[in-house]
């Protein structure tokens, strides 16, 4: 039996809304106090529609975060049970980033479970497997079953934000 991707987001919209039917929304530190700074906008990067981050992280007042956040279920848990990671079609400025992941177990804000990418200054598709994800201030191993938010995260170090979102979807 074939599984079929789970399309979250191909930017059809020109908005910030997704294809999964949420919104995205940007996040930056200063939900904390922090300085950091962030927009999220709809855009066209070399010919592709995309959402578009950008902003400063910036470690001041204890800070150090801007993000993309998307709810990945209307009714609160996405079951990717049968799906083995998540592909992201992304163009970025060479700086690493994160994707977290928060589900049912994640309780706290700062808890997620995180993989990291580099994003190329060129239009690339990577895919990463649930393995890959780490858990970060949780103990329990991510549950694929009870997917509750996904981030695109300039995490930890000083630096400028700049990437593009193309596609977003779980694949098998």
């Amino acid at each position: 039996m074939s599984v079929t991707p789970i399309i979250l987001d191909d930017r059809s919209s020109n908005t910030l809304s997704a294809s999964n039917g949420a919104d995205w929304r940007a996040i930056s530190d200063t939900v904390m106090g922090g300085v950091s700074s962030g927009s999220l906008k709809p855009a066209v990067m070399d010919g592709r529609a995309c959402l578009r981050l950008t902003g400063e992280v910036s470690l001041e007042n204890n800070g150090g975060f801007v993000q993309a956040s998307l709810d990945l279920s209307a009714s609160g848990l996405l079951d990717a049970g049968d799906h083995a990671g998540i592909e992201i079609e992304v163009f970025g400025n060479g700086e690493t980033y994160n994707l977290h992941l928060r589900t049912g177990d994640t309780r706290i804000v700062w808890q997620s479970y995180r993989a990291s990418f580099q994003a190329t200054p060129s239009w690339q598709t990577l895919r990463l497997p649930f393995e890959s994800f780490q858990p970060h201030r949780i103990d329990q191993p991510l549950d694929k079953h009870r997917l509750r938010r996904l981030g695109v995260v300039a995490i930890g170090r000083k630096m400028h934000v700049d990437i593009c979102i193309a596609r977003l979807s779980l694949y098998k």
